[in-house]
């Protein structure tokens, strides 16, 4: 539980929502609000309890403990809010997820014949979503007139992002003499994972990298912007997946015999 101090005001439904939605399936890169994730939210003055379910009831536990954690910490982040508590529902491992995220427990101490710590999956993810964002990033520039030659050699520096919630950044080319208007929010999402996935830290890094995190060579563009759209394209056929999943578990009208 932080220890800030927390205001009078009650926190609200939309404003719960509204920090849940900056939470993702760490395996679609999709928001856990948008992808119709969360099934109750209850609020009992500064007291808040979150209850989500996910597509399958056998979902990766390391998955389902990343979004219950960042659910948890992204609410109590509200000063409104003194403390969240987490619940996942219909999951096979919901009473270790539930009973250790909100018990502040580590992944590691709940799951420890587990392959790998939670840190590692987490890098691992966020460098696959830094993948699939840098996609959506190259085509808003090519979309304005950018070329191959340009867009590789652009460095953080290059990019002036508006305040949060700003639909518009630029992007400063020819040695800043030109200033191009682009998507803020599809340049701010690329650069928040860009951030998280250590790709760049410094004004001079380089804006885009490849997959595996070198410096783009122009001639080999098309080729890094294939790649790209490929790992954009996987995420996305997981999603469509998922969601029918998330149909199907949750229909009035399944079988009684669907697993759940």
């Amino acid at each position: 539980m932080s220890s800030r101090t927390h205001t009078d005001a009650h926190p609200t439904v939309r404003e719960i929502r509204n920090q849940l939605d900056q939470v993702t399936d760490p395996e679609l890169d999709e928001s856990i609000v948008e992808l119709d994730y969360i099934d109750d939210i209850t609020i009992q003055g500064s007291l808040v309890d979150v209850t989500f379910s996910l597509p399958t009831a056998w979902c990766s536990p390391a998955f389902a403990w990343m979004m219950a954690t960042d659910a948890r910490d992204e609410v109590e982040s509200l000063d409104s809010v003194e403390r969240a508590t987490i619940s996942l529902r219909e999951h096979m491992h919901e009473t270790e997820i539930t009973e250790g995220v909100n018990g502040r427990k580590s992944f590691e101490n709940v799951f420890p014949d587990a392959d790998g710590g939670i840190e590692s999956i987490r890098a691992s993810l966020d460098d696959k979503a830094r993948v699939g964002r840098q996609y959506d990033a190259m085509n808003e520039l090519l979309d304005v007139g950018l070329s191959a030659t340009q867009i590789v050699q652009l460095t953080r520096g290059n990019l002036s992002l508006g305040d949060d919630g700003d639909t518009e950044a630029v992007i400063y080319v020819r040695d800043g003499a030109v200033a191009i208007p682009v998507d803020g929010k599809v340049l701010a999402s690329y650069v928040e994972k860009a951030k998280a996935s250590g790709v760049f830290s410094a004004e001079d890094d380089l804006l885009f990298r490849t997959p595996e995190g070198e410096p783009i060579d122009p001639d080999q563009f098309d080729l890094i912007h294939k790649r790209t759209r490929l790992a954009k394209v996987n995420m996305s056929g997981q999603g469509n997946i998922c969601d029918a999943l998330n149909e199907a578990r949750f229909d009035p009208d399944r079988p009684d015999s669907y697993a759940r």
